[in-house]
Protein backbone atom coordinates (compact mmCIF):
# COMPACT_ATOMS: atom_id res chain seq x y z
CA UNK A 1 0.00 0.00 0.00
CA UNK A 2 1.14 3.61 -0.78
CA UNK A 3 1.44 6.12 2.03
CA UNK A 4 -0.84 8.31 -0.26
CA UNK A 5 -3.82 5.18 0.03
CA UNK A 6 -2.57 4.92 3.64
CA UNK A 7 -3.32 8.31 4.85
CA UNK A 8 -6.52 8.39 2.43
CA UNK A 9 -7.80 5.50 4.25
CA UNK A 10 -6.90 6.82 7.74
CA UNK A 11 -8.17 9.82 6.47
CA UNK A 12 -11.76 8.04 6.42
CA UNK A 13 -11.62 6.83 9.93
CA UNK A 14 -11.32 10.07 11.26
CA UNK A 15 -13.89 11.28 9.61
CA UNK A 16 -16.12 8.72 11.45
CA UNK A 17 -14.23 9.43 14.42
CA UNK A 18 -15.30 12.79 14.50
CA UNK A 19 -18.94 12.59 12.90
CA UNK A 20 -18.08 14.25 9.85
CA UNK A 21 -19.22 13.24 6.69
CA UNK A 22 -17.48 14.71 3.78
CA UNK A 23 -13.83 16.30 3.52
CA UNK A 24 -13.14 18.21 0.41
CA UNK A 25 -9.61 19.93 -0.49
CA UNK A 26 -10.26 22.34 -3.01
CA UNK A 27 -6.95 23.31 -4.97
CA UNK A 28 -5.11 24.58 -8.46
CA UNK A 29 -2.04 25.24 -9.59
CA UNK A 30 -0.55 23.50 -6.82
CA UNK A 31 3.05 23.93 -8.38
CA UNK A 32 2.81 27.43 -7.64
CA UNK A 33 0.70 27.56 -4.66
CA UNK A 34 0.68 24.56 -3.12
CA UNK A 35 -1.81 22.76 -0.24
CA UNK A 36 0.25 21.46 2.64
CA UNK A 37 -1.83 18.66 3.06
CA UNK A 38 -1.38 17.73 -0.85
CA UNK A 39 1.28 15.26 -0.35
CA UNK A 40 -1.24 12.96 1.44
CA UNK A 41 -3.54 13.24 -1.31
CA UNK A 42 -1.86 13.45 -4.99
CA UNK A 43 1.75 11.88 -6.04
CA UNK A 44 2.11 15.03 -7.86
CA UNK A 45 1.00 18.97 -8.69
CA UNK A 46 -2.31 19.48 -9.86
CA UNK A 47 -3.05 22.45 -12.20
CA UNK A 48 -6.60 22.89 -12.77
CA UNK A 49 -9.70 23.76 -10.04
CA UNK A 50 -9.06 19.82 -8.76
CA UNK A 51 -11.30 18.71 -5.99
CA UNK A 52 -10.48 15.68 -4.04
CA UNK A 53 -12.99 14.23 -1.67
CA UNK A 54 -13.14 11.59 1.48
CA UNK A 55 -16.13 10.65 2.41
CA UNK A 56 -16.24 9.28 6.16
CA UNK A 57 -17.59 5.53 4.40
CA UNK A 58 -14.72 5.05 2.90
CA UNK A 59 -15.24 6.46 -0.27
CA UNK A 60 -12.44 8.41 -1.97
CA UNK A 61 -13.35 10.46 -5.30
CA UNK A 62 -10.81 13.07 -7.33
CA UNK A 63 -12.14 15.44 -9.88
CA UNK A 64 -9.03 16.99 -11.66
CA UNK A 65 -7.86 18.25 -15.24
CA UNK A 66 -8.26 15.25 -17.98
CA UNK A 67 -4.33 15.80 -18.28
CA UNK A 68 -3.67 14.66 -14.28
CA UNK A 69 -6.59 12.02 -14.28
CA UNK A 70 -3.92 8.99 -15.30
CA UNK A 71 -1.59 10.12 -12.36
CA UNK A 72 -4.23 9.58 -10.09
CA UNK A 73 -6.08 6.92 -11.00
CA UNK A 74 -2.58 5.00 -10.49
CA UNK A 75 -2.34 5.95 -6.87
CA UNK A 76 -5.04 3.52 -6.41
CA UNK A 77 -6.36 5.39 -3.48
CA UNK A 78 -9.32 6.75 -5.31
CA UNK A 79 -12.71 4.38 -6.22
CA UNK A 80 -13.35 6.70 -9.19
CA UNK A 81 -11.12 9.74 -10.72
CA UNK A 82 -12.91 12.31 -13.04
CA UNK A 83 -10.82 13.96 -15.85
CA UNK A 84 -12.59 17.02 -16.51
CA UNK A 85 -12.19 19.69 -19.68
CA UNK A 86 -14.21 22.50 -19.49
CA UNK A 87 -14.13 22.74 -15.96
CA UNK A 88 -14.39 21.06 -12.36
CA UNK A 89 -17.81 22.82 -11.40
CA UNK A 90 -20.00 20.42 -12.65
CA UNK A 91 -18.75 16.95 -11.70
CA UNK A 92 -18.15 18.11 -7.84
CA UNK A 93 -21.55 19.71 -8.15
CA UNK A 94 -23.25 16.45 -9.61
CA UNK A 95 -20.94 14.44 -6.75
CA UNK A 96 -21.67 16.31 -3.94
CA UNK A 97 -25.93 16.22 -4.54
CA UNK A 98 -25.72 12.52 -5.21
CA UNK A 99 -24.14 12.54 -1.65
CA UNK A 100 -26.01 15.21 0.02
CA UNK A 101 -23.46 15.37 3.02
CA UNK A 102 -24.67 17.54 6.20
CA UNK A 103 -21.20 19.31 5.84
CA UNK A 104 -18.32 19.30 4.19
CA UNK A 105 -15.25 20.02 5.41
CA UNK A 106 -12.42 22.30 3.59
CA UNK A 107 -9.13 23.44 3.78
CA UNK A 108 -8.80 26.26 5.74
CA UNK A 109 -8.19 27.35 9.46
CA UNK A 110 -7.70 30.78 10.94
CA UNK A 111 -5.41 28.75 13.82
CA UNK A 112 -3.19 26.34 11.74
CA UNK A 113 -1.02 26.83 8.76
CA UNK A 114 -0.81 23.12 8.10
CA UNK A 115 -4.37 23.09 7.47
CA UNK A 116 -5.09 26.70 6.14
CA UNK A 117 -3.95 25.78 2.20
CA UNK A 118 -7.70 27.35 0.62
CA UNK A 119 -6.74 30.43 -0.99
CA UNK A 120 -10.05 33.19 0.20
CA UNK A 121 -10.29 33.85 -3.81
CA UNK A 122 -10.76 29.86 -4.18
CA UNK A 123 -12.80 29.84 -1.03
CA UNK A 124 -15.25 32.62 -2.79
CA UNK A 125 -15.06 30.18 -5.85
CA UNK A 126 -16.03 27.45 -4.23
CA UNK A 127 -18.98 29.24 -2.02
CA UNK A 128 -20.32 30.42 -5.18
CA UNK A 129 -20.31 27.15 -6.72
CA UNK A 130 -21.99 25.81 -3.92
CA UNK A 131 -24.75 28.72 -3.83
CA UNK A 132 -26.50 26.98 -6.87
CA UNK A 133 -27.41 23.85 -5.47
CA UNK A 134 -28.17 25.58 -1.77
CA UNK A 135 -25.04 23.82 0.02
CA UNK A 136 -23.00 27.00 0.26
CA UNK A 137 -24.03 26.92 4.26
CA UNK A 138 -21.97 23.53 5.11
CA UNK A 139 -18.86 24.68 4.60
CA UNK A 140 -17.17 24.03 7.91
CA UNK A 141 -13.35 23.79 8.68
CA UNK A 142 -11.28 20.98 8.27
CA UNK A 143 -8.57 21.73 10.82
CA UNK A 144 -9.36 18.99 13.20
CA UNK A 145 -9.31 16.15 10.28
CA UNK A 146 -5.61 17.75 8.89
CA UNK A 147 -4.60 18.01 12.08
CA UNK A 148 -5.29 14.45 13.20
CA UNK A 149 -3.97 13.03 9.53
CA UNK A 150 -0.74 14.79 9.83
CA UNK A 151 -0.22 14.30 13.66
CA UNK A 152 -0.95 10.23 14.04
CA UNK A 153 2.01 8.78 12.00
CA UNK A 154 1.88 5.41 10.13
CA UNK A 155 4.41 3.23 10.73
CA UNK A 156 5.82 4.26 7.19
CA UNK A 157 6.04 7.47 8.25
CA UNK A 158 7.85 6.49 11.43
CA UNK A 159 10.21 3.98 9.61
CA UNK A 160 11.22 6.88 7.70
CA UNK A 161 11.37 9.54 10.22
CA UNK A 162 13.76 7.01 12.39
CA UNK A 163 15.74 6.93 9.09
CA UNK A 164 16.53 10.46 9.20
CA UNK A 165 16.77 10.93 12.80
CA UNK A 166 19.81 8.34 12.34
CA UNK A 167 21.47 9.38 9.40
CA UNK A 168 21.36 13.16 11.65
CA UNK A 169 22.97 11.41 14.26
CA UNK A 170 25.46 10.07 12.62
CA UNK A 171 26.76 13.33 11.02
CA UNK A 172 26.38 15.07 14.52
CA UNK A 173 29.16 11.81 15.78
CA UNK A 174 31.11 13.66 12.77
CA UNK A 175 30.75 17.30 14.42
CA UNK A 176 32.15 16.15 17.86
CA UNK A 177 34.99 14.56 15.94
CA UNK A 178 35.64 17.90 13.56
CA UNK A 179 35.18 20.08 16.75
CA UNK A 180 38.53 21.89 17.81
CA UNK A 181 39.59 25.68 19.00
CA UNK A 182 40.03 27.71 16.30
CA UNK A 183 37.43 26.42 14.43
CA UNK A 184 34.44 28.81 13.15
CA UNK A 185 31.03 28.55 13.48
CA UNK A 186 30.92 28.79 9.23
CA UNK A 187 33.68 25.72 9.37
CA UNK A 188 31.64 23.53 11.55
CA UNK A 189 28.20 24.40 9.13
CA UNK A 190 30.84 23.45 5.94
CA UNK A 191 31.99 20.42 7.17
CA UNK A 192 28.31 19.27 7.85
CA UNK A 193 26.94 20.69 4.22
CA UNK A 194 29.73 18.44 2.37
CA UNK A 195 28.69 15.39 4.89
CA UNK A 196 25.29 16.04 3.57
CA UNK A 197 26.44 15.89 0.15
CA UNK A 198 28.35 12.90 0.29
CA UNK A 199 25.46 11.65 1.49
CA UNK A 200 22.98 12.66 -1.20
CA UNK A 201 20.67 14.00 1.51
CA UNK A 202 18.51 16.49 1.70
CA UNK A 203 17.92 19.45 4.77
CA UNK A 204 15.42 19.38 6.69
CA UNK A 205 15.00 22.94 6.59
CA UNK A 206 16.27 26.16 4.70
CA UNK A 207 20.35 26.02 4.11
CA UNK A 208 21.09 29.57 5.64
CA UNK A 209 20.28 27.94 9.37
CA UNK A 210 20.61 24.69 8.83
CA UNK A 211 22.90 23.58 10.53
CA UNK A 212 22.60 26.85 12.85
CA UNK A 213 25.93 26.88 15.16
CA UNK A 214 26.69 28.78 17.94
CA UNK A 215 29.94 28.63 20.33
CA UNK A 216 30.50 30.49 23.38
CA UNK A 217 28.47 33.71 25.09
CA UNK A 218 26.65 36.26 23.82
CA UNK A 219 25.02 34.51 20.28
CA UNK A 220 21.90 35.24 18.86
CA UNK A 221 21.14 31.62 19.88
CA UNK A 222 18.67 30.29 17.31
CA UNK A 223 17.29 30.46 14.20
CA UNK A 224 20.51 32.72 13.15
CA UNK A 225 22.98 31.54 10.13
CA UNK A 226 26.39 30.31 11.53
CA UNK A 227 28.92 33.16 11.71
CA UNK A 228 32.93 33.85 11.63
CA UNK A 229 33.16 33.64 15.19
CA UNK A 230 35.80 31.02 16.51
CA UNK A 231 35.24 28.38 18.56
CA UNK A 232 37.36 28.96 22.05
CA UNK A 233 38.25 27.00 25.15
CA UNK A 234 35.77 27.32 27.51
CA UNK A 235 33.00 28.01 25.22
CA UNK A 236 29.62 26.08 25.26
CA UNK A 237 29.10 24.60 21.58
CA UNK A 238 25.75 23.79 20.31
CA UNK A 239 24.21 22.88 16.75
CA UNK A 240 20.86 22.45 15.55
CA UNK A 241 20.65 20.29 12.04
CA UNK A 242 18.39 17.40 10.57
CA UNK A 243 17.95 15.60 7.22
CA UNK A 244 15.20 14.90 5.49
CA UNK A 245 14.51 11.24 3.98
CA UNK A 246 11.93 10.62 2.05
CA UNK A 247 10.25 13.59 2.38
CA UNK A 248 10.30 13.33 6.23
CA UNK A 249 12.41 15.13 8.93
CA UNK A 250 14.53 14.88 11.92
CA UNK A 251 15.22 17.97 14.09
CA UNK A 252 18.14 17.71 16.77
CA UNK A 253 20.33 19.81 18.38
CA UNK A 254 23.29 18.50 20.61
CA UNK A 255 25.79 20.68 23.17
CA UNK A 256 29.36 20.14 23.34
CA UNK A 257 32.04 22.21 25.79
CA UNK A 258 35.59 22.82 24.48
CA UNK A 259 38.36 22.55 27.44
CA UNK A 260 40.34 24.94 28.41
CA UNK A 261 44.26 23.53 29.31
CA UNK A 262 44.27 21.90 32.13
CA UNK A 263 40.64 20.61 32.03
CA UNK A 264 39.27 16.77 32.11
CA UNK A 265 36.06 17.51 32.90
CA UNK A 266 33.61 20.60 32.59
CA UNK A 267 33.67 22.95 35.01
CA UNK A 268 30.66 22.68 37.92
CA UNK A 269 28.53 25.27 36.11
CA UNK A 270 28.40 23.96 32.73
CA UNK A 271 27.47 20.08 33.53
CA UNK A 272 25.30 21.55 36.15
CA UNK A 273 23.23 23.44 33.35
CA UNK A 274 23.66 20.15 31.02
CA UNK A 275 22.57 17.85 33.61
CA UNK A 276 19.71 20.32 34.26
CA UNK A 277 18.89 20.15 30.57
CA UNK A 278 18.65 16.13 30.28
CA UNK A 279 16.45 16.22 33.59
CA UNK A 280 14.09 18.39 32.30
CA UNK A 281 13.82 16.46 29.01
CA UNK A 282 14.04 13.46 30.68
CA UNK A 283 10.70 14.35 33.06
CA UNK A 284 8.84 16.25 30.43
CA UNK A 285 9.10 12.68 28.18
CA UNK A 286 7.60 10.74 31.63
CA UNK A 287 4.54 13.17 31.37
CA UNK A 288 4.18 13.15 27.81
CA UNK A 289 0.97 10.85 26.69
CA UNK A 290 -2.75 10.75 24.54
CA UNK A 291 -5.02 13.28 26.45
CA UNK A 292 -2.87 15.85 28.22
CA UNK A 293 -2.40 19.14 27.01
CA UNK A 294 0.82 20.57 25.64
CA UNK A 295 0.93 23.56 28.19
CA UNK A 296 1.13 20.90 31.12
CA UNK A 297 4.22 19.02 29.35
CA UNK A 298 5.86 22.87 28.53
CA UNK A 299 5.21 23.23 32.64
CA UNK A 300 7.32 20.33 33.69
CA UNK A 301 10.24 21.14 32.13
CA UNK A 302 10.02 25.05 32.67
CA UNK A 303 9.55 24.26 36.49
CA UNK A 304 12.90 22.39 36.56
CA UNK A 305 14.63 25.01 34.57
CA UNK A 306 13.32 28.32 36.98
CA UNK A 307 13.58 26.03 39.90
CA UNK A 308 17.57 25.50 39.21
CA UNK A 309 17.86 29.24 39.05
CA UNK A 310 17.98 29.84 35.46
CA UNK A 311 15.80 32.43 33.62
CA UNK A 312 12.83 30.58 31.52
CA UNK A 313 13.37 29.54 27.99
CA UNK A 314 11.73 32.36 25.40
CA UNK A 315 10.16 29.39 23.51
CA UNK A 316 8.05 26.62 23.35
CA UNK A 317 9.58 23.17 24.75
CA UNK A 318 8.46 21.23 22.05
CA UNK A 319 6.77 21.06 18.33
CA UNK A 320 5.35 18.04 16.00
CA UNK A 321 8.14 16.94 13.22
CA UNK A 322 6.81 15.47 10.21
CA UNK A 323 7.19 16.69 6.56
CA UNK A 324 8.62 19.57 7.89
CA UNK A 325 10.55 20.25 10.65
CA UNK A 326 7.66 22.41 12.28
CA UNK A 327 4.90 20.53 11.44
CA UNK A 328 1.50 19.88 13.08
CA UNK A 329 -1.12 22.22 15.31
CA UNK A 330 -0.81 21.30 18.47
CA UNK A 331 2.15 22.05 20.26
CA UNK A 332 4.42 21.58 23.55
CA UNK A 333 4.49 25.33 24.77
CA UNK A 334 2.74 27.70 27.30
CA UNK A 335 -0.16 29.96 27.02
CA UNK A 336 1.56 32.91 25.24
CA UNK A 337 0.08 35.23 22.64
CA UNK A 338 2.36 33.66 19.83
CA UNK A 339 1.10 29.95 20.13
CA UNK A 340 -2.70 31.02 20.05
CA UNK A 341 -5.06 27.56 21.26
CA UNK A 342 -2.41 25.17 20.25
CA UNK A 343 -0.96 24.28 23.63
CA UNK A 344 -4.81 23.47 24.99
CA UNK A 345 -5.03 20.79 21.78
CA UNK A 346 -4.71 17.50 23.47
CA UNK A 347 -1.81 15.11 22.54
CA UNK A 348 -2.55 12.10 20.29
CA UNK A 349 -0.98 8.98 19.88
CA UNK A 350 0.94 8.66 16.75
CA UNK A 351 2.40 12.34 17.47
CA UNK A 352 5.99 13.23 16.89
CA UNK A 353 7.37 15.87 19.22
CA UNK A 354 10.83 17.35 20.04
CA UNK A 355 11.34 18.14 23.43
CA UNK A 356 13.93 21.28 23.49
CA UNK A 357 14.60 23.36 26.84
CA UNK A 358 17.76 25.29 26.84
CA UNK A 359 18.97 28.07 29.71
CA UNK A 360 22.05 30.48 29.21
CA UNK A 361 25.31 29.13 31.76
CA UNK A 362 27.03 32.85 32.12
CA UNK A 363 30.34 33.52 30.58
CA UNK A 364 30.18 29.93 28.93
CA UNK A 365 27.34 29.78 25.83
CA UNK A 366 24.04 28.07 25.89
CA UNK A 367 22.97 24.58 27.03
CA UNK A 368 20.25 22.74 25.11
CA UNK A 369 19.64 19.42 23.72
CA UNK A 370 16.65 18.75 20.99
CA UNK A 371 15.28 15.13 21.71
CA UNK A 372 12.85 13.76 19.43
CA UNK A 373 10.03 12.01 20.94
CA UNK A 374 6.64 9.10 19.81
CA UNK A 375 3.50 9.75 21.55
CA UNK A 376 2.49 5.66 22.38
CA UNK A 377 -0.98 4.98 23.75
CA UNK A 378 0.91 4.55 27.16
CA UNK A 379 3.50 7.58 27.46
CA UNK A 380 6.14 8.38 24.95
CA UNK A 381 9.35 6.61 23.59
CA UNK A 382 12.66 8.33 22.32
CA UNK A 383 12.99 7.99 18.67
CA UNK A 384 16.47 9.77 18.82
CA UNK A 385 19.07 7.96 21.13
CA UNK A 386 19.14 10.80 24.20
CA UNK A 387 22.36 12.72 24.57
CA UNK A 388 22.65 12.32 28.37
CA UNK A 389 26.42 13.30 28.49
CA UNK A 390 28.31 16.57 27.66
CA UNK A 391 30.29 16.16 25.06
CA UNK A 392 34.17 17.46 25.97
CA UNK A 393 36.26 18.97 23.03
CA UNK A 394 40.09 18.27 23.69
Amino acid sequence: MSLIQEKIAQAAGILRELDVPCWLTFVRETGMNGDPVMAFLAPSHLTWHSALLVMADGEAHAIVGEFERKTMEETGAYRQVEGHVQGAKAPLLEFLKSRNPSSIAVNYSADSEVCDGLTHGMFLTLQSWLNEIGFEGRLVSAERIISTLRARKTDEELSRMKTAISLTEDIFAGVGRFLAPGVTERDVAEHVAAAVRSGGLDLAWEAGTCPAVFTGPDTAGAHYSPTGRAVERGHIVNMDFGVKYRDYCADLQRTFYVLRDGESVAPAEVQRGFDTIVQSIEASRRALRPGVTGQSIDAVARTIITGAGYAEFPHALGHQVGRYAHDGTAILGPAWEKYGRRPFVPVDTGMVFTLEPRLTVPGYGVATVEEMVVVTPTGAEFLSGPQTTLVLVR
